[in-house]
């Protein structure tokens, strides 16, 4: 019999069982010469700054990259980021994009 002046109390795990799927990641690029990159933004912090000057640095290194402006594509952090983020793979396929760089966040 247990002591009764020490109380005992029930547990629970804390995390849930997964819900998603671990999947394995896309194929690295070879190279960027000659890919569409688009940038995807949330409209947090200072993405328009940051995107342009990595797209100025990338045009040096990489003159026959082509880029899609963030504005494309919509906030993916906003009231319709649902819409936004679903819409994305159709959107990505239909302009050509090898790759996306999705920013910033705080």
């Amino acid at each position: 019999m247990s002591d009764p002046t020490q109380a005992q109390y029930e547990a629970l795990w804390p995390r849930s069982p997964r819900q998603a799927k671990v999947k394995s990641l896309a194929r690295r690029l070879d190279t960027l010469e000659g890919k569409t990159i688009a940038w995807v933004w949330d409209y947090l912090f200072r993405g328009n700054e940051i995107f342009a000057h990595l797209e100025e640095n990338l045009k040096a290194r990489y003159p026959g990259m082509k880029f899609v402006p963030w504005s494309e594509f919509g906030n993916t952090h906003g009231s319709d980021e649902r819409e936004v983020v679903a819409a994305l793979p159709q959107k990505l396929k239909a302009l050509g994009v090898d790759a996306v760089v999705s920013g910033m966040g705080c």
